[in-house]
């Protein structure tokens, strides 16, 4: 079953055992969702959080470019590529994918911004919000990044979210090691007669199963395929 905000919280508020209207689990909720959230937008590397911007344009002479944030704050970069001819958009030129190399590789090559200038080739990323490519552009090249984002929280105004929807029983287990901690309850759930660390193994074995599911959506799964693994397939298929 999937969760709307308002059928999470009454979920959640049932496996604690509190009032869906004490203050104390209303000021607590919104944490309870962030930890879940982040925890497993980190550890899933999931397809839905991958979004491509080609909002932005590198500047001519200059090998800096902040990152667009147009759709949101890009947490990992995955690639770019400058559309050709300049001055084209995404949808009317050509992608030209720049291949990543590490900051050191661009300052040995390029070393300052105006001395060789061209379409560029390479990107490094700088910093969070920074990228720099190589050469320096010579003319103003709309730019597309591809990575990840955080999606907006689950909230009261944002009712419904991918993992309320389609993980909702992994991000049920989340919030619950979450809350665990703040009950400060000891009771047992499974054989370990702690409740969070039980809730622990139980979000391990869930996010096992979805790790496969999102490798199948990225065809990274057995022999590069979108298949599950099957163990009893020896050698694996080509």
């Amino acid at each position: 079953m999937s969760y709307t905000y308002a059928t999470f919280r009454t979920a959640l508020a049932e496996m604690v055992v509190s009032e869906e209207t004490s203050a104390d689990f209303l000021s607590i909720l919104p944490s309870a969702i962030d930890y879940a959230e982040q925890r497993v937008y980190r550890e899933l590397d999931l397809l839905s959080t991958v979004v491509r911007d080609a909002t932005t344009a590198l500047v001519v002479g200059s090998r800096t470019q902040t990152l667009p944030t147009t759709t949101g704050v890009f947490v990992v970069v995955d690639g770019a590529a400058v559309v050709v001819p300049a001055g084209s958009s995404i949808s009317g030129g050509t992608r030209a994918p720049l291949t990543p190399v590490s900051l050191s590789v661009l300052d040995t090559l390029w070393p300052a911004d105006t001395v060789v200038q061209g379409q560029p080739v390479v990107f490094a990323v700088v910093d969070q919000t920074t990228i720099a490519v190589g050469p320096s552009p010579d003319a103003s090249y709309v730019v597309e990044i591809v990575g990840t984002q955080r999606p907006a929280p689950l909230s009261a105004s944002n009712t419904a979210t991918f993992l309320s929807q389609y993980l909702p029983d992994l991000f049920l287990a989340a919030a619950m090691v979450f809350m665990s901690g703040y009950m400060r309850n000891f009771g047992s759930q499974a054989d370990d007669p702690k409740m969070g660390a039980s809730w622990e193994g139980q979000y391990q074995t869930l996010k096992s199963s979805a790790m496969v599911e999102e490798m199948r959506k990225k065809f990274v799964s057995s022999s590069w395929s979108s298949q599950p693994p099957a163990p009893l397939a020896t050698p694996a298929r080509n």
